[in-house]
């Protein structure tokens, strides 16, 4: 452990127990127990750091809010629909690492859902989303790759919709959704977007 006085220190090491708290077993199990079984710790020196339950999941949204930004990505590809492809590839739960992520911000909706302020952080960050994955769409239109009269709004939203009902899947049935397949799948749907009855011109 580090030495009392070395705040900083203690914290990262606290936030690294609260990440393998969460990737294991998601919100749900967030406690200060478990926090503290993690770090071979007292649970009265969490109580220094989080008060509360809530002063913790509050932590560990900012965790993995941040472990979401500087997750891996893809190198940069062309505009368009290829542009398009690779940020929803970065999305889905392709190797171990994006699988805990995604375990954990499903678990998270749960939390959301019960309190109106944690609902409104996660409303906000599916608009974060779906303004990153808009500027594909709309050069994807002034390529011809998708019908320019569609309204990028509701190619975003489709495209999310199915993107995430996808994680979802591969979360709870990874046998029957492994990567070759998620992938498979997106660029099924990426290529029947053009013709998608709800798009089209």
């Amino acid at each position: 452990m580090p030495a009392r006085g070395d705040h900083d220190a203690r914290r990262r090491e606290v936030s690294e127990a609260v990440w393998r708290v969460l990737a294991r077993d998601g919100f749900g199990g967030l406690t200060l127990r478990a926090v503290a079984a993690e770090m071979g710790a007292s649970t009265g020196l969490l109580t220094h750091y989080f008060p509360t339950k809530r002063a913790l999941v509050r932590h560990a949204l900012e965790i993995t809010q941040e472990r979401t930004v500087i997750r891996n990505r893809r190198a940069g590809v062309a505009d368009g629909l290829a542009a398009l492809r690779s940020a929803l590839l970065d999305v889905l739960p392709l190797t171990p690492r994006a699988t805990a992520m995604n375990r954990v911000w499903v678990s998270f909706w749960d939390a959301a859902l019960a309190d109106p302020e944690l609902g409104a952080s996660e409303a906000a960050r599916y608009a974060r989303w779906r303004a990153k994955l808009r500027p594909h769409v709309e050069a994807a239109q002034r390529l011809g790759e998708l019908p320019a009269k569609a309204d990028p709004d509701d190619i975003v939203t489709i495209t999310a919709a199915f993107t995430h009902g996808l994680v979802v899947q591969a979360l709870f049935d990874p046998d029957r959704f492994p990567p070759a397949r998620q992938t498979s799948l997106l660029e099924q749907f990426l290529a029947g977007l053009p013709t998608h009855p709800a798009i089209g011109d």
